[in-house]
């Protein structure tokens, strides 16, 4: 993923979750509770839809290699890597060497 797109898809999710957590607080002032109890709530709403939709953007631009080994556990986890760089890795995967234990 492009740097300049990862940046928007940032500026995106902070927007989003700014968006979401105002909604949240606008309802809940409705019900009339006591503004640092609102803040208190649309502060951690922000860090929880922030948290959630950083680590979704992180998974859609992790790419992950795993051995093809049953029962091996090993794996790499690249991101903004060209396709050259990626094959390498996925060798190494592949012939990495293996536990016997």
């Amino acid at each position: 993923m492009s740097i300049t797109r990862n940046r928007a898809l940032t500026a995106g999710a902070s927007a989003f979750s700014a968006a979401l957590s105002i909604a949240i607080g606008v309802r809940l002032s409705g019900y009339g509770v006591p503004i640092s109890l609102l803040l208190a709530c649309c502060l951690s709403c922000l860090a929880t839809f922030s948290s959630l939709l950083f680590r979704v953007i992180g998974a859609w631009s992790t790419t992950t290699h795993r051995c093809t080994q049953a029962g091996c556990d090993f794996r790499v986890s690249l991101t903004g890597t060209d396709s050259a760089e990626s094959r390498r890795w996925q060798e190494i995967a592949a012939r990495h060497p293996h536990r016997t234990h």
